[in-house]
């Protein structure tokens, strides 16, 4: 179960922080240009997405997260549960490696993003996706 919650609090607040940017706010930024730099990190981006595409990543964000608590119950779900976290531990395993790379890199250079991207943001989803692999792997031991 610490494993499930370690991986529900940062994927909890990267949820609440996408819903309220699709509700308008710029927090924890202090304005709409530098929280799009912060946050998307494409060259030239001056804005944050649309507000509706912002509302879905919050949801399946936080979708995410429920799905990490819900793998710690192992005898909940069945394997189709199990088969839904091995989907999210490769998809944040290959986001967090591929943050690496140079092409990532060049596609996202924007400053802050960029810097953050490389000490926080690859880090922890890597982190996130090591963790959804725990869970799958003691729910088939």
């Amino acid at each position: 179960m610490i494993v499930a919650a370690l991986i529900f609090i940062p994927l909890l607040a990267a949820g609440v922080a996408h819903l309220l940017w699709a509700l308008g706010a710029t927090w924890p930024i202090r304005d709409r240009l530098l929280l799009a730099q912060t946050v998307v990190g494409t060259p030239g981006v001056t804005r944050m997405p649309n507000r509706f595409l912002t509302l879905i990543v919050a949801i399946a964000i936080l979708a995410a997260g429920v799905l990490a608590l819900s793998l710690a119950d192992q005898s909940s779900g069945g394997m189709l549960l199990t088969g839904a976290g091995v989907v999210l531990a490769l998809l944040f395993v290959t986001r967090g490696i591929v943050g690496f790379t140079p092409v990532w890199r060049n596609r996202f250079p924007t400053e802050p993003f960029a810097a953050l991207d490389r000490k926080t943001y690859s880090p922890l989803i890597l982190i996130i996706g090591i963790g959804f692999l725990i869970l799958v792997i003691l729910r088939l031991t």
